[in-house]
């Protein structure tokens, strides 16, 4: 009976060996690979937890047993002090460089320009004379109507002496009158038209593009010369509509342009109430101090704050760990006469450009790690 037993079981264990093993296979192949690889995470995440706990009782351990080896076990870190300083949440856009007073001056009647009295750069008075129409058949008009005027005048007044001695009659009279005050209508009327053939400088500025050329034959409307006032200059930008609440009127602006390699503060002077359907943004604009060789059409990189705390808690958001959702930081504490590492659970009130502010968990004074704090456990000791 041994014997038989004995080959039987020879036979029939690899038998048994090959049924566990499909059936482990079948198991295998009812799980997806995604889900295998998230339980397997899972399972890694909570050894790590339990594996640092008992990390962090077996050197406290050794550290009572055994100081001096703990001393020379305690990890080299750097650590940063908080102190409360501003931190500002900005939104960040790009804009052009505008005049407030950007014109295309033009003639206001049509005719032939006989000159050409400014060029390009060149400052200019408001009223300044920039160009001149034909106005030659005006002014020959103007000097037969004055002509005329002053007989009219003439006839007038001595109607008016007749008429005040009782002599000639009112029809007379109001003839004479109405005769030379037509004419000085008439007369007026051509030295406005003499005028418009004047091209003239709306704004005090510059010459900034000169179209006009002599002996062209321009019409009202048609840009004659383009005059800039560089000294008033602003930025109009574009801003997602999701900050249609939170950017106003005052809030404080960085402006960068590139083409200067300057930057430098400004505030926000309009916003618009409009959203644009296309690209559902809303307009601002920034006032720009008067700077040499700034000018309309460059391009600008505007950051305007939307959040700002003077006295926030700040640390790189690099040394922001997350572990079994919660964020952590580790600090500097002093145990008797030893240096450990202390974990403290954060919250995490806003990011910017690295930093991070936090609301709740650290306060002034306390001493961040910043080097090292990779691979620490709470409670270990750390050497600086």
């Amino acid at each position: 009976m041994k014997n038989i037993f004995d080959m039987n079981s020879s036979v029939l264990f690899p038998r048994f060996a090959m049924l566990a093993i499909a059936g482990v296979l079948a198991a295998c192949s009812a799980t997806t690979p995604e889900n295998d690889k998230q339980q397997r995470l899972d399972k890694l995440k909570t050894q790590q937890v339990s594996l640092a706990k008992e990390i962090g009782r077996l050197e406290a351990e050794i550290a009572k047993a055994n100081p001096e080896a703990a001393m020379v076990k305690a990890k080299e870190i750097a650590f940063m002090e908080l102190v409360p300083r501003t931190f500002n949440h900005y939104v960040q856009t790009q804009g052009a460089v505008e005049a407030e007073d950007n014109i295309l001056v033009s003639a206001q009647t049509m005719g032939v320009v006989t000159q050409v009295y400014v060029t390009e750069g060149q400052v200019v008075k408001k009223g300044q004379l920039l160009a001149q129409v034909d106005n030659s058949v005006i002014l020959r008009s103007v000097e037969s109507m004055k002509s005329q005027l002053e007989l009219a005048t003439s006839v007038f007044d001595r109607q008016q002496n007749l008429w005040d001695q009782k002599i000639g009659t009112e029809v007379q009279y109001l003839q004479a009158k109405t005769n030379m005050e037509s004419l000085k209508e008439q007369v007026a009327s051509l030295e406005a038209q003499i005028e418009m053939t004047k091209i003239k400088s709306p704004i005090y500025g510059t010459i900034d593009e000169v179209f006009a050329k002599i002996g062209q034959n321009l019409s009202p409307g048609v840009p004659a010369v383009r005059v800039i006032n560089t000294s008033d200059l602003k930025i109009k930008a574009s801003v997602s509509e999701s900050y249609i609440t939170t950017i106003k009127t005052g809030n404080k602006v960085m402006v960068t342009v590139d083409d200067l390699d300057k930057s430098f503060n400004a505030r926000v002077t309009f916003v618009g109430k409009n959203i644009d359907l296309l690209s559902r943004t809303f307009p601002v604009e920034v006032k720009l101090p008067n700077m040499p060789n700034l000018r309309p059409n460059m391009t600008a990189v505007v950051k305007i704050v939307f959040y700002s705390d003077d006295a926030a808690i700040v640390v790189p958001v690099n040394v922001v760990q997350e572990i079994n959702n919660e964020k952590i930081v580790y600090v500097v504490e002093q145990n008797g006469d030893k240096t450990v590492a202390r974990r403290k659970v954060v919250e995490v009130d806003g990011v910017y450009d690295n930093m991070a502010q936090i609301s709740k968990g650290l306060s002034a004074g306390d001493k961040i790690i910043t080097v090292g704090y990779q691979s620490l456990n709470d409670g270990e000791l750390v050497k600086i």
